[in-house]
């Protein structure tokens, strides 16, 4: 258990924000399996960029259960705090600011793990959008901008002083993208340097893993990204290996066949049949990898409408017996 700002996170278990997955239906189906706390997708903040179907999606939704907590990047401390305002006035209750993205055309914009280049500017950053609003601000990094220049320690103490209310750190440099392993011996460095919660992120794949990462670190609790794509169940098996060192099995075909089929109907009651269909693809592929099973890829990519695609997961999984579904 922690907290941000007034909210009380019950269970150490974060879903990470990532774009093009952690969509409304997506979170609300790792919420189902014990995620604490999801944060939806990144938006620029740029908000003439908003008026896209993609971006308005992405914005806070009023229905979802609270805290309702979204991610921001940029590089302009007055357009990221005007951004953050923004995003609470449409019902936003935590907000993130991202200084951890390694994609390219995130850095080249001096945003995202680019930020962490120049200690000056993030503290521009944090003061302004602080300022701006009257919910908790919560900023993501990574350890540094490469093996030479880690500075995760810096930046905490910073965001400490200026306001920020926890911090989430994936254990790679801005340099490393996701090659390699994680490591976490600055993450527990920087937890012994603040006194806000701090979240553990990277190649955090398993019960195990997790409850690894937690003792080593010394972090208030886990970042799952990758690994919850095609499995959103793993918070559950997570969260009871942490609370009672019991190990949950992957789901049974029937049990996956129901989450497959719940996820789907999210997706195209979010985005309508058109995009749905589209969306589902990258979903089901998931699925289907974690399943053993991606002779069927090919084939559900082909299909042109919801029916044809929900008839095949019921073709699948339906009648599939435990050996036919693929290693548990």
């Amino acid at each position: 258990m922690f907290r941000i700002g007034r909210y009380e996170i019950t269970t150490p278990l974060v879903l990470a924000p990532m774009a093009g997955v952690t969509d409304r239906p997506f979170r609300a189906l790792c919420r189902s399996f014990g995620a604490g706390l999801t944060v939806a997708e990144m938006v620029t903040s740029d908000q003439s960029l908003w008026n896209t179907q993609k971006s308005r999606l992405r914005l806070p939704h009023l229905d979802e259960p609270e805290p309702r907590m979204i991610q921001i990047a940029g590089g302009d401390p007055q357009m990221l705090a005007a951004a953050a305002k923004a995003n609470v006035e449409l019902g936003a209750q935590i907000i993130d600011i991202n200084m951890g993205c390694p994609a390219k055309k995130v850095c080249k914009k001096a945003a995202g793990s680019a930020l962490l280049r120049d200690e000056k500017l993030v503290a521009e950053i944090l003061a302004a959008v602080v300022a701006a609003v009257d919910v908790p601000v919560t900023l993501k990094i990574r350890t540094g901008w490469s093996a030479k220049y880690k500075n995760a320690v810096t930046i905490a103490q910073l965001a400490e002083q200026e306001g920020i209310q926890a911090l989430t750190i994936h254990g790679r440099t801005r340099e490393d993208r996701f090659r390699g392993e994680a490591e976490y011996d600055t993450l527990a460095e920087v937890c012994q340097a603040v006194g806000f919660p701090v979240i553990a992120n990277g190649d955090i794949d398993s019960p195990h893993k997790a409850k690894e990462v937690l003792n080593k670190t010394g972090a208030n609790a886990v970042m799952i990204g990758r690994a919850a794509q095609g499995k959103p169940w793993i918070f559950s098996q997570i969260k009871s290996w942490l609370e009672d060192q019991k190990l949950i099995p992957d789901p049974k075909p029937h049990e996956l066949h129901s989450i497959i089929s719940q996820h789907l109907n999210g997706l195209y009651l979010t985005y309508g049949d058109f995009m749905g269909i589209r969306v589902a693809r990258k979903h089901f592929g998931w699925y289907l990898q974690q399943a053993g099973l991606n002779e069927w890829r090919k084939t559900f990519n082909q299909l042109e409408t919801t029916f044809q695609q929900q008839a095949l997961v019921d073709s699948i999984f339906l009648n599939a017996s435990s050996t036919a579904y693929g290693p548990n």
